[in-house]
């Protein structure tokens, strides 16, 4: 298969799959998208979500994290792992809300990456899922996949998140992004597969003999 061909085959083949994937992060609004997707940091959907019911209960909104003390927020999210530096940014972030932004996550990819502890993926997930602008975002599951499929040779992920955005129309971008993430959860893990063992990878690559060796993000 030519890369265009393996593309349009992985595109097709989640559609079929997932074609309305949910977000995995449960929120309300903007807000509490950007803390959950910044608590996922080195952590799974499924802790977060089981962490966030409380945090959001004492506070979901930037007025009343920022009215919090670090250590409370601490002691809530522990759970998530690097908790200290998590709970610093949530309540400074939700300060320079209220400073700067009247309350409200700017849809505005470049006002979110100012803001501590949000880095360029999780803004452009904030983006894509909480106000539909189309953004590609990758993490280290997605980079190796790509790597997978025949899709990018980057040697991170931002050099990967430029490939597959080259690939595949941006119409596609948002869920596309949440497809992957879902059938790598469910067929190509990291150690579940290798390249050569689940759907996708057999089809894209039926003649591969030995594992695909992936570059680290």
């Amino acid at each position: 298969m030519l890369k265009a061909e393996r593309a349009l085959y992985v595109l097709e083949r989640l559609q079929e799959l997932y074609p309305e994937p949910p977000i995995p992060l449960q929120h309300r609004d903007p807000y509490t998208l950007l803390v959950a997707v910044l608590l996922s940091a080195q952590c799974t959907d499924e802790r977060v979500n089981r962490v966030t019911p409380a945090l959001f209960e004492r506070a979901d909104n930037p007025a009343d994290m920022a009215q919090l003390d670090a250590a409370e927020i601490q002691a809530i999210i522990k759970p998530c792992g690097l908790s200290p530096q998590k709970a610093k940014a949530i309540r400074r972030l939700s300060e320079i809300l209220m400073e700067e932004h009247g309350g409200e996550v700017p849809a505005d990819m470049l006002a979110l990456e100012r803001l501590p502890g949000v880095g360029h993926k999780t803004a452009s997930v904030v983006m894509s899922q909480a106000f539909g602008v189309p953004a590609f975002p990758v993490d280290t599951h997605i980079h190796r996949l790509a790597q997978r499929w025949g899709l990018s040779s980057g040697k991170n992920v931002a050099q990967t998140e430029r490939d597959l955005k080259r690939l595949f129309p941006r119409e596609y971008w948002n869920r596309l992004h949440l497809q992957i993430i879902y059938y790598g959860r469910e067929y190509c893990t990291a150690r579940g597969c290798d390249g050569r063992v689940c759907e996708i990878c057999r089809r894209v690559y039926p003649d591969r003999k030995h594992p695909k060796k992936t570059r680290k993000a």
